[in-house]
């Protein structure tokens, strides 16, 4: 028998749908209801891996860890990775199947429906409930009709669809009116709720607009949640480092690490431990002007490593960069950013583009060579050389690699850690790559400063460069923590006798 299912739909990209689904899941698990997160197709640069080394959506590695579950590609079988803007890497079932422009992979969507039922089936087959995210907006007209992530997967799995709109940007009530108008009569039939999300304001002043759009669409709203502050869960994509470009300079007692934000960043969330810290502001920046003076500057991942260092020198910023490391200043460049900070990036079959050759920053005596093999790999490493990531020598740490370009080091090269174990399986192989002043530091490790020795040691460093009295390593709040504060905010905002009626656990 399979379980039942509920869908969270969107008036728009960017309203909380994953947010709300990872509350869910929580929710009904701490209910006893053995629940499971999927999005048939996800458009994202954050990625996870599982612990079978497949790639899936960050955001559904998130949903099932709210739900208590290992991550499996089941619940994300399509990831599109964007090269640029008209083309992406197809991920399917966690394994990349080649880079697609937009028009041929909306040409190839209908011959991805068998997987993504099947991938469906056995979640639902698996579990008790399962709570099912679309993508952007159902009403994408133009869209419809190879639709693979919206009404067309609400029908396979017989879903009631809860309509999400984000109150925070304005025009919800709009937005909620527009889309259900777009929708064609039988799609429209399967939304069973609206949901106002990120409310910051008196709701006893929304409830005229409450009653009101219930009136006029003769849809119920479910609940309004309220704006969750300074979430410890990872966002889908960049679209959120919109509100986190802290223009502002930090005060004096303060530290501030700059990340440059690449035009295809991903997994920038690798920093978001850091965003917790005490006396810590983390800015995304794209601009020289605000690189320049950070008391670190972090190049981040990228999935078009080549393009993205093309506009770093386009932008200056690479001279600020070369400039902070000859002055001593630290540097940290995590998977493509280690790329750029190499001394040269080979691309002779055209795996991540069509520039055969081009020169890194030259920091780093390590060169990559990409390769259509991809490493997506969780793995296990420990501190092999001394830097201002590490304060002791085999100090050992977790993280996870996803990249297709394998680095070699040149010279005399040290590695700031040795990684043990892939997905594993035990291996070593040197990470990375030190500078001859310590000051420049690469690594193709994710996930580096979950680790609290990592973040201990880096802070320490920074702080004494600094001249700053260390307050000790923040105790974060824990994923699961964060979790149950979520589901919390959202269980007390919405209609729990309807939910669960709509999720047929009533």
């Amino acid at each position: 028998m399979l379980a039942p299912t509920i869908m969270i739909q969107g008036t728009a990209s960017s309203v909380g749908k994953s947010l709300l689904v990872t509350a869910l899941c929580r929710l009904f698990r701490n209910e006893g209801v053995r629940v499971a997160p999927f999005k048939a197709q996800n458009m994202a640069l954050n990625a996870a891996v599982t612990a079978d080394g497949l790639e899936i959506g960050r955001a559904q590695a998130v949903q099932a860890g709210a739900a208590g579950l290992e991550p499996s590609a089941d619940m994300n079988p399509i990831l599109l990775k964007p090269e640029g803007d008209r083309r992406s890497q197809v991920v399917v079932m966690g394994k990349p199947i080649g880079s697609m422009s937009a028009v041929d992979y909306h040409a190839h969507k209908p011959a991805l429906l068998d997987t993504i039922a099947g991938a469906l089936t056995r979640l639902r087959t698996a579990h008790e409930l399962v709570i099912i995210e679309g993508a952007g907006s159902p009403a994408e007209i133009n869209l419809r009709d190879r639709d693979i992530v919206n009404m067309r997967i609400a029908h396979l799995a017989d879903a009631p669809v809860l309509l999400v709109g984000d109150i925070d940007r304005g025009g919800v009530f709009a937005a909620f009116v527009g889309t259900l108008e777009l929708l064609e009569a039988a799609d429209r039939a399967r939304v069973a709720a609206l949901v106002v999300n990120k409310f910051r304001g008196d709701l006893a002043l929304l409830q005229p607009g409450l009653d009101f759009i219930t009136a006029r669409t003769g849809v119920p709203v479910l609940g309004v949640v309220p704006h969750v502050p300074r979430l410890r869960i990872a966002d889908e994509d960049s679209v959120s480092l919109e509100d986190r470009a802290v223009r502002r300079r930090p005060g004096a007692d303060q530290l501030d690490i700059a990340v440059v934000r690449l035009p295809r960043i991903s997994n920038h969330d690798d920093v978001e431990p850091l965003e917790h810290e005490p006396g810590v502001v983390v800015r995304f920046a794209d601009r020289a002007a605000e690189v320049q003076g950070a008391d670190l500057v972090i190049l981040p991942g990228s999935k078009s490593t080549a393009a993205d260092l093309a506009w770093l020198r386009a932008s200056e910023i690479d001279q600020v960069i070369v400039a902070r490391a000859r002055a001593g200043e630290p540097v940290l460049g995590i998977c493509g950013g280690c790329q750029m900070l190499g001394e040269v990036l080979d691309d002779p079959d055209g795996v991540e583009s069509d520039i055969a050759r081009v020169a890194g920053l030259g920091l780093l005596p390590i060169a990559t060579r990409f390769t259509a093999a991809k490493i997506t790999a969780q793995v296990r490493a420990r501190a092999a050389a001394r830097s201002f990531l590490t304060a002791d020598r085999d100090d050992e740490l977790t993280g996870y690699e996803i990249h297709m370009g394998a680095i070699t080091q040149r010279g005399a090269a040290r590695s700031p850690f040795a990684i043990t174990t892939r997905n594993g399986a035990a291996t070593q192989v040197a990470d990375g790559a030190i500078d001859a002043t310590g000051a420049v530091v690469g690594t193709m490790i994710h996930g580096l400063f979950e680790n609290a020795s990592v973040r201990a040691s880096l802070l320490s460093y920074l702080r004494g460069r600094k001249g700053l009295a260390s307050p000790g390593v923040a105790r974060i709040p824990t994923r699961q923590a964060e979790y149950d504060r979520l589901a919390a905010a959202v269980g007390d905002s919405l209609d729990r006798d309807l939910l669960r009626r709509l999720a047929r656990q009533r």
